[in-house]
């Protein structure tokens, strides 16, 4: 199906089980180095070593890294930057704590850099610059933490509402906050299921609501309808003042403003904060994010502090100024037009991918206005890792990013085939039906036929 694309006029999984974890053997994993790198890496004697031995070792990782690289396809990272132009940088410790509209005392800070960066997010999700406040996190996780304890602050009895499909930390977040969590139960597609939550929320209506609304799950890349659970909200007696909805667009909030016909997330709508990752669809060489909230909001979280001339009102005290640099170039340098055929470019890619796999006889899910390929996991671990593939249950997925490319999916498409004909050889492996995961529709087993679409 075609897919149109504008450019905006101004975008998760439970933890893993202990016997998921326990299979794996994630417990102090001892890789299985040469005797002399193992010695290089380790810093035992710290008697100062050379410049040259230095060199020599992280030579050797950047080459371990670079193969890395070519089979990267199962993390949204997006590894296709050049950040060269800023190397300079690194001569300074630039460091953002406090308020980015306020500054501090400590001078050595890109908060200018910030201020412009959240501007421009401002002006993606529709919000005036005198109505919003945000800061450059460390990560999705942060902007979780801080959106979330938002809502709470709003609302410091309410239950948290989200779907089971949303990413690890919302779980997270409820325990360290002691917040009642609601897991509410998904559509096939990884979408939150409204009937579901309108259940719950009838159910413990005499307490406010604080919802945590994914734009693009963790594995599926479903994105829950915004509209509709308002609508749910409303149906349920939730007045503006008793609901709180938190947007977590790690990936994909990103992604959605440059596609026609995509969901709108906007602040023109009751929404409470947004937050996104940086290092994903912008692609940086540090991790990082950016959260947007209503400035009304922020009173109630901020204290003034005289050792650093700012306000604390961000989760971290010390806040990575290289950051918000890194976002401003990418930013700067790719412009709308940029964004938008890197988008168009990652989502053609995946429909490759799907009509790849599902051509070969391997079930294969793809959302509309995603990039995430989700299919039957692979029988062979060590596969599995080679491909740098995320798992979960009997699916894994491909994040079809900006590095990705046509002859990366070829390889793969390829190699995967030629370990399935080993793997079905051995009686002791069995064909799996996915159904339940992906949908019948989408199923490759022989249960079902796949619907193969041009």
């Amino acid at each position: 199906m075609a897919m149109d694309f504008i450019i905006p006029r101004t975008h998760a999984t439970e933890l893993l089980s202990s016997k998921v974890v326990s299979n794996a053997n994630f417990s102090r994993k001892e890789e299985n180095l040469p005797i002399d790198i193992k010695e290089n890496l380790a810093i035992t004697k710290c008697s100062g070593e050379t410049q040259a031995n230095l060199a020599s070792v992280i030579t050797h990782y950047v080459e371990t890294l670079n193969q890395y690289s070519l089979r990267n396809l199962g993390y949204p990272t997006n590894q296709n930057f050049n950040y060269d132009t800023l190397a300079s940088l690194l001569h300074f410790h630039l460091n953002n704590a406090g308020d980015p509209f306020l500054g501090s005392s400590f001078s050595l800070n890109s908060t200018r850099f910030e201020v412009c960066v959240l501007d421009w997010f401002a002006n993606l999700w529709e919000i005036e610059k005198n109505k919003y406040w945000g800061y450059v996190t460390t990560g999705g996780t942060e902007g979780n933490l801080h959106g979330i304890l938002v809502g709470r602050e709003q609302l410091p009895d309410g239950i948290l509402y989200t779907s089971q499909d949303s990413h690890y930390s919302i779980f997270k977040i409820a325990r360290m906050y002691r917040m009642q969590c609601m897991k509410v139960s998904t559509l096939v597609s990884g979408e939150i299921n409204c009937v579901d939550l309108k259940a719950l929320l009838l159910a413990h209506k005499d307490k406010p609501a604080i919802i945590n609304l994914n734009i693009g799950t963790t594995m599926k890349g479903g994105v829950d309808d915004l509209d509709l659970v308002i609508q749910t909200l409303q149906e349920c007696g939730f007045t503006r003042d008793r609901f709180y909805i938190h947007c977590d667009g790690a990936l994909f909030g990103m992604m959605l403003p440059f596609v026609e016909q995509a969901p709108r997330i906007t602040f023109e709508k009751p929404i409470g904060s947004v937050a996104i990752s940086g290092h994903k669809f912008l692609g940086c060489p540090i991790p990082c994010g950016i959260v947007i909230t209503r400035l009304r909001y922020i009173n109630a979280l901020s204290r003034d502090v005289e050792y650093i001339g700012s306000r604390d009102v961000t989760i971290t005290g010390s806040r990575c100024g290289h950051a918000p640099i890194f976002l401003w170039y990418a930013i700067k340098r790719k412009g709308l037009i940029g964004l938008q055929n890197e988008v168009r470019k990652c989502i053609m890619n995946a429909h490759y991918l799907q009509s790849r796999l599902r051509n070969a006889g391997i079930g294969a899910m793809l959302n509309r206005f995603s990039s995430t390929v989700v299919f039957k996991r692979p029988l062979d671990e060590e596969f599995t890792r080679r491909w740098n593939l995320a798992c979960k249950g009997n699916i894994a997925h491909v994040v079809v990013m900006q590095h990705v490319t046509i002859e990366m999916l070829d390889s793969f498409v390829a190699e995967f085939l030629q370990k399935r004909s080993i793997w079905f050889e051995d009686e002791q492996f069995q064909h799996v039906c996915i159904a339940k995961d992906i949908g019948s529709g989408n199923c490759g087993c022989s249960m079902h036929t796949i619907q193969c679409h041009d």
